[in-house]
């Protein structure tokens, strides 16, 4: 007779375990399109290497897409458990986010798709945000031990909808989502150095969504920048230069952060350091500063480095197995 109880085997061995945080690698990569897009105007590198990173970035989001629905389908309580999880609730938003991010990759090539990008993932951004505060408020289940930086991605993520949205004409929506991103990145930030100062160290497997931390006043500089017609004013400069502070802080701490093993959380390095590279480089551009010169090649290949050892890496974890595991 055959083993009842046998381990399961295939599609049912991994899929249940799939986990929807795997869409932070789609931010990863879309940011480091961005990065080459905006190189190619401001630095004059050639937009062959953008195109090939935006056909990467939107296969990869189809892919992840389409093997979660399926996980959705066959896995529902699986699916639910990840939602009313108090921390893996907040990465739910990262394939809203990619929507947005891809919305402003893809504005070069098609303004069509463009707009139909930003709309759905600016309108399920906004739904995603509503049902993230809304437990939050009225759950028990949130405890001090579960507030990261993590927590950033569905509410502050609304920073992001204006980089495109302001290209689009929406130009008053765009500031709506920018003053919800913006003001509770300050709450957020204050919860979050509250947990790390006064109770227990972040996980080691939660330690790099400490760079995440870098996004929030990197990606309000772009936004603002958009807002602002283009004009890098003193109040732009204020959201840049905290962004190269905390970049500083944790690049101290690199010789820690070495030492951490790869969990998909590294994810969390890529898309801090594209922004930081995309606001680098605007800043470079109104000021012709050779530092800021000098500092948007460097932001540049340390991001791409990172986002190809994450690539790397990513991949010796999937054909092991290492990824696919009970949380």
């Amino acid at each position: 007779m055959p083993d009842s109880h046998a381990a399961p085997t295939g599609v049912a061995a991994w899929l249940p375990f799939f986990p929807v945080a795997f869409f932070a690698s789609v931010m990863g990569l879309t940011g480091l399109t961005l990065s080459w897009q905006k190189a190619s105007h401001s630095l004059g590198l050639s937009p062959v290497v953008a195109q090939v990173l935006l056909v990467v970035a939107a296969s990869v989001l189809l892919t992840l897409t389409c093997v979660y629905l399926v996980k959705v389908l066959r896995y529902r309580q699986q699916v639910q458990e990840e939602f009313n999880h108090p921390i893996q609730i907040s990465f739910f938003p990262a394939f809203s986010i990619s929507l947005l991010l891809l919305s402003a990759a893809t504005f070069e090539v098609s303004v069509a798709l463009s707009h139909y990008l930003w709309v759905c993932g600016a309108g399920i951004h906004l739904l995603l945000t509503l049902h993230v505060l809304t437990q939050w408020i009225h759950t028990s289940r949130c405890k001090v031990q579960h507030s990261t930086p993590a927590w950033f991605i569905p509410i502050v993520g609304n920073i992001i909808v204006p980089i495109a949205g302001v290209q689009h004409g929406y130009i008053e929506a765009s500031w709506f989502f920018f003053a919800i991103g913006l003001l509770y990145w300050l709450v957020l930030k204050t919860l979050i150095f509250n947990r790390i100062l006064f109770h227990d160290p972040l996980p080691e497997k939660l330690l790099p969504t400490l760079f995440i931390m870098i996004a929030p006043p990197a990606i309000g500089f772009i936004s603002y920048v958009q807002l602002n017609n283009g004009e890098v004013d003193n109040f732009a400069r204020i959201l840049y230069y905290a962004a190269l502070f905390i970049t500083l802080l944790l690049f101290t701490q690199l010789p820690r952060f070495s030492r951490i093993q790869f969990y998909l959380s590294w994810w969390a390095y890529s898309f801090p350091l594209a922004a930081f590279s995309i606001a680098t480089q605007i800043m470079w551009w109104h000021t012709h500063s050779p530092f800021f010169l000098l500092l948007s090649w460097v932001s540049l290949i340390v991001v791409t480095f990172v986002v190809i050892l994450l690539l790397i890496k990513t991949l010796q974890a999937v054909i092991s197995g290492r990824l696919f595991q009970p949380d």
